[in-house]
């Protein structure tokens, strides 16, 4: 009884010391976003929103995707290599994206239609090291189970992202300020983790081998060759929609979208990305047989804890919005209330692709990943002359309906790893 109690109890213990860390980082930038939509305009927000995706589209790359391989090998000295092989592909990334943005600049901006980022985009390299060094330093945390370290460096970087954004704004930067302070943030971040990784070299084994780095790259092939492509899918979804509303409807309306899209994403980040860690790391460590009642026990604990929060914001989030943010975000709050069943499946089923990365089925994830990101696109364009919220209301229940089938499909293949080990 006492070691079936023990794996529950210190799974506990990991998802609540992240979702402290995770409740601070998002309490700071939701007590300051009813200031922020004060001072910067819904076409800031807009404007914003454009150059994150494009920051996002290059980062995508700035892996390989090998950071997630990081939690996989039983011997940490694998994982220390992968670790390295990780952070030498961000460096080489990063290179190209710089000349990638210097020869390639102008065209661009005039395919999003937004002259302000023309000497903006040439810190997008910057944003791809960070991004890679984070997510590297990240995964490694995770493996060693260092959650008291992650949730620091999640305080640390919304700390520092606000304050930049808010001094910036009293100042009238507009748009400027919100990128300033999302790159001061992710600056932060990876200087928190990092410390915390070198600080002990023994962590590392102190030492990395390219040979074997060059084994492991073999090894792990699927990541890049599957996960990749995924990932920049996934990357191209949203930076999509974001190009498409700014482009069909405008840089006001992507605004109220993008702001719309943060606040709902809130339970998403601080219960939803504390699940997914520790739940990746939990199966990714378990027989392949005992999988099934996992996911199972996830589903319907993750559906208890989210129903509410987004049976609140369905019903709620206009009024909220409206009188939080401003009668001027009031599109966002009508916005948010019809995303808010797209959100909640998502919010459930998120985690499961980790299983599938588990299972060494990446190619399941990147068809289903084609499909997710091309049916909105396609509604975009298609229903362009339609009002945005009836386009988002047709994306919603899409969305939902795929989400649904994949989480399906998932449990089908754990359900297949059960019966293997009821036959031997």
């Amino acid at each position: 009884m006492i070691k079936k109690l023990k794996p529950k109890s210190e799974f506990t213990k990991n998802v609540i010391t992240l979702m402290t860390g995770s409740m601070i980082a998002q309490a700071i930038p939701i007590a300051l976003s009813p200031i922020l939509t004060r001072i910067y305009t819904p076409e800031d927000f807009g404007v914003f929103a454009l150059y994150m995706s494009v920051a996002s589209i290059f980062s995508t790359f700035a892996t390989g995707r090998y950071e997630l391989a990081i939690m996989l090998p039983r011997k940490d000295g694998d994982a220390s290599n992968l670790l390295y092989l990780s952070l030498f592909i961000t460096v080489c990334i990063t290179v190209i994206s710089f000349f990638i943005i210097l020869f390639f600049n102008h065209k661009i901006v005039m395919l999003l239609e937004s002259p302000f980022l023309l000497d903006w985009l040439y810190i997008i390299p910057l944003s791809v090291l960070f991004t890679g060094l984070y997510q590297s330093f990240n995964y490694w945390n995770n493996r060693k189970k260092q959650y008291v370290e992650l949730s620091v460096s999640r305080v640390a970087q919304s700390v520092t992202t606000g304050t930049t954004n808010l001094g910036m704004g009293w100042n009238t930067f507009g748009a400027s300020g919100l990128i300033i302070g999302a790159l001061v943030g992710q600056i932060v971040g990876v200087l928190v983790l990092g410390r915390t990784i070198f600080k002990n070299k023994n962590q590392l084994l102190g030492k990395y081998h390219y040979i074997r780095m060059l084994a492991l790259m073999k090894k792990y092939k699927k990541f890049p060759f599957l996960n990749l492509p995924n990932a920049l899918i996934d990357s191209f979804r949203m930076s999509g929609i974001n190009m498409l509303i700014a482009k069909y409807f405008s840089t006001a309306t992507l605004g109220q979208f993008s702001l719309a899209w943060k606040m709902v994403q809130v339970p998403i980040v601080l219960i939803g990305g504390a699940l997914g860690q520790v739940f990746f790391q939990k199966v990714s460590s378990v027989k392949k047989s005992e999988l099934y009642e996992i996911i199972i026990n996830y589903i319907i604990k993750a559906s208890l804890i989210s129903a509410p929060i987004f049976s609140l914001i369905f019903f709620f989030s206009v009024d909220i919005f409206s009188f939080v943010f401003g009668e001027n975000w009031k599109l966002a709050g009508e916005a948010a209330s019809v995303m808010a069943p797209w959100l909640f499946i998502n919010f459930v089923s998120s985690p499961l692709v980790s299983v599938m990365l588990v299972l060494n089925k990446q190619e399941w994830v990147l068809i289903f990943s084609f499909f997710y990101t091309s049916v909105p696109l396609g509604l975009l364009v298609l229903l362009k002359n339609t009002s945005f919220l009836d386009v988002l209301q047709t994306i919603t229940w899409a969305m939902s309906i795929m989400l649904l089938l994949f989480s399906l499909v998932i449990i089908f293949y754990v359900k297949k790893e059960r019966a293997k080990r009821c036959i031997s």
